[in-house]
């Protein structure tokens, strides 16, 4: 913290992530991420990680909205088809899951990642309090995956369920359901509380099978059939976005 004398006393100038901290924009840690993505602004020039700032003083805004103004929030439900990576752009040059938003005009950002072989439910947003309490390890979110496997797949279930670390980090046990099997190809539910990179995919590994499709189907009580946007085109439903309006009540802070 920074202290500076003006003509009416001293004011106090303070790291940009306290202060989106203080204003219920995101975590501090989350607000690191707003910045290193050029999503804040001070004074009209984009923000540096580590800077400091006056609120009373300094224009500062995020995603072009003034800092203490809370903007409208936008949340978006995409059924995410293969072909597409998670994120706002990407440096090869590959498709993103942006290019699906037509007629989307607020800024919005995918709240955690499905890999570019994976489908489903991915929700975008530019709620940061929203975002940090779905992707946030100490809230356990639930996210319900149908995984169709190759090889060995009698007792698949049980043996994905007795799985306990990934790339030598501990995981939580996976909820694990045989939904039906023929021959060596088997159809899963795989319910998983944290988002290791490419969890599931390296659970199946762990136990010789080949995962021909992963589909996220539900992220807490958001389900896949309420989706609004389907890839390929902008399908929205004002139903469905009612519906997603009254459940996101769920997973606010109390």
């Amino acid at each position: 913290m920074t202290r500076r004398k003006t003509g009416s006393g001293i004011r106090m100038k303070e790291r940009l992530q306290k202060l989106l901290s203080a204003a219920g924009v995101c975590s501090r840690r989350a607000a690191e991420g707003y910045i290193t993505a050029g999503r804040v602004t001070v004074n009209g020039e984009t923000a540096l990680l580590g800077q400091q700032a006056d609120p009373e003083t300094d224009d500062i805004r995020v995603d072009g909205v003034p800092l203490g103004r809370e903007p409208e929030a936008v949340y978006l439900m995409l059924n995410k088809p293969r072909g597409y990576v998670t994120t706002v752009s990407d440096e090869q040059g590959r498709k993103t899951v942006m290019d699906l938003l037509t007629g989307v005009s607020t800024r919005v950002y995918p709240v955690g990642r499905l890999d570019r072989d994976s489908e489903g439910l991915l929700l975008l947003t530019n709620d940061g309090a929203l975002t940090h309490r779905l992707l946030h390890p100490s809230h356990e979110v639930s996210k319900e995956y149908r995984v169709t496997v190759s090889g060995p797949v009698e007792h698949a279930a049980e043996r994905l369920s007795r799985v306990r670390d990934v790339v030598g980090l501990p995981i939580r046990p996976a909820e694990v359901r045989e939904l039906s099997r023929k021959g060596n190809r088997a159809e899963l539910s795989v319910i998983i509380h944290e988002g290791r990179n490419r969890q599931i995919r390296r659970m199946c590994a762990q136990c010789e099978l080949e995962v021909l499709r992963l589909q996220r189907v539900r992220e807490h009580c958001l389900e896949l059939g309420t989706a609004v946007l389907n890839g390929g085109g902008d399908r929205r439903t004002e139903r469905g976005m009612t519906a997603f309006r009254r459940k996101r009540q769920v997973l606010q802070p109390p």
